[in-house]
């Protein structure tokens, strides 16, 4: 059952909580790192045949329309969706291993403050993903 929380949350803006609804709830809260809407409909419908993906996609939508779930854009151009209870960060995607690791918006807001000047532009900087290589695949590399 997904949290309290977020089920009242839902309800308090005027939604039902589906079984649909509350199984990709669950889905999600179960993730391990963010997760894409693909892997949320294959999770669900390993226990919920019934449930297809375009039901997936509308529920995540709704979600997000909700303030309840976010999504991310990673390096590989796949959104990737967390609950937005979660404290706004930003992702360092590793391209060799595939490791996620989340920092703060806060370390950013120098990078953010200098679009602001220079471009008049306010950047959403947990919006995407910085993609690199992590500290344990730079040791395993070999050095050139």
């Amino acid at each position: 059952m997904p949290s309290q929380q977020l089920v009242n949350l839902l309800r308090a803006r005027g939604h039902r909580l589906t079984p649909q609804r509350r199984i990709i709830l669950e889905t999600l809260e179960r993730a391990r790192h963010h997760t894409t809407a693909e892997d949320v409909a294959r999770r669900v419908g390993e226990r919920f045949p019934g449930v297809d993906a375009s039901t997936v996609y509308r529920t995540l939508e709704l979600l997000e329309r909700e303030g309840l779930v976010t999504h991310t854009h990673f390096d590989d151009g796949v959104t990737r969706w967390h609950l937005a209870s979660e404290q706004r960060h930003q992702h360092l995607v590793c391209r060799s291993c595939g490791d996620e690791l989340e920092l703060e918006v806060a370390l950013l807001e120098p990078a953010a403050r200098k679009i602001r000047e220079r471009f008049g532009f306010e950047p959403d900087m947990a919006h995407f993903a910085i993609a690199g290589t992590c500290a344990a695949c730079r040791r395993k590399a070999p050095i050139l």
